[in-house]
């Protein structure tokens, strides 16, 4: 093609798009500036409009020139809350591979909600990261389109409900960590066995917690539902409920705690009350953090690998952003838990 064909075609493509923009904007019912605040990612147009354009622009093919989707070297990691070391272990894994890929990390927060604010969407569509990463947080319908229509790619690590088959995600064997923590105190000889859970709406809570019932049923102990408390994954949930359990006259002799946060709890409430860990009281956490190493006596706990969770839910978004037909858009990885015996659990005299 000659430099004057090539030119004409370049104009005939713009004329054809910037109808196409108009005749969106007039189906609509907003100005073409509107439109073109959303095909630039702008914060400043109502979500329902976004939505509407959004719609127009996909039944229209409109394409959206290179210079429009190019991407900031960006990593967005959504937390739903940020205040503990286990968030400092997957900042750790995504970083180590942003670093390589040479990408930088942008950390939010929802303020404890499952789901990112309202203009938090808008917000990254602004900034066109290469995609988003979303521990213990899950997307509504309308953030999805907004990020799917602006070619966003998200993985979410360690769901908190069900993400459903068309999201991917990397979680972890929650089931089988259950399962190992409460077996491995069955051994140890003990049958008064309490659990302190996290948030019953998250699906690894309840998996963790579904693995301690399918311990003590298979070694046919009763599961006694007023030994099972519900916690919120935080040192303070672990510490008042280990008193609720700990001044039982039928007090259990072991503690299945839902987080290594919640077993150190536990353990501050068995002081108050005079109880020795492990010698009247075995514990048994779940993550590892590397607190548990050092604390007096050093925590049995289940390992989850968070490190490496937050490097493959990293090098998957990466898969995803460079369009590779190898990896499917629909891929959930369930990394191996596996349980680190210390000083906390000790057999029943």
């Amino acid at each position: 093609m000659t430099p004057p064909e090539r030119a004409q075609t370049q104009t005939a493509r713009r004329s054809a798009q910037t109808a196409t923009l108009a005749e969106i904007a007039r189906e609509a019912g907003v100005s073409a500036p509107t439109v073109s605040k959303v095909l630039n990612g702008r914060a400043d147009v109502a979500p329902a409009t976004r939505n509407r354009v959004e719609e127009l622009l996909r039944a229209h093919g409109y394409r959206r020139r290179r210079a429009e989707a190019t991407r900031s070297p960006l990593i967005d990691l959504v937390f739903h809350e940020l205040e503990s070391a286990w968030a400092l272990e997957v900042i750790r894994g995504v970083e180590n591979v942003a670093r390589d890929a040479g990408l930088s990390v942008v950390l939010s927060e929802s303020a404890g909600r499952l789901t990112p604010g309202r203009s938090w969407a808008d917000q990254v569509a602004a900034r066109r990261p290469h995609g988003v990463i979303l521990v213990l947080s899950e997307l509504d319908e309308s953030q999805r389109a907004l990020l799917t229509s602006r070619s966003i790619p998200f993985v979410v690590m360690d769901p908190a409900g069900d993400p459903g088959t068309d999201v991917p995600s990397i979680g972890a064997t929650n089931w089988q960590g259950g399962l190992a923590a409460t077996r491995h105190l069955v051994e140890l000889g003990h049958r008064r066995i309490g659990a302190i859970s996290g948030p019953s709406r998250m699906m690894c809570s309840r998996a963790r917690i579904d693995g301690y019932r399918a311990a003590l049923e298979t070694a046919g102990l009763p599961v006694d539902p007023s030994l099972i408390k519900a916690g919120d994954f935080h040192h303070e949930s672990g510490y008042r409920l280990g008193l609720e359990l700990l001044r039982r006259p039928d007090r259990p002799t072991a503690v299945f705690a839902g987080n290594d946060l919640q077993a150190l709890g536990l353990y501050e409430a068995a002081r108050e009350l005079g109880l020795r860990v492990p010698e009247d009281l075995s514990v048994v956490g779940f993550d590892d953090l590397p607190v548990a190493r050092w604390v007096g006596p050093p925590l049995t706990t289940v390992r989850q690998p968070l490190t490496e969770m937050a490097e493959a839910a990293a090098r998957l978004l990466l898969e995803l952003s460079r369009g590779d037909d190898a990896t499917p858009a629909a891929t959930r990885v369930e990394l191996a838990t596996s349980l680190v015996v210390r000083s906390s659990t000790a057999r029943v005299e």
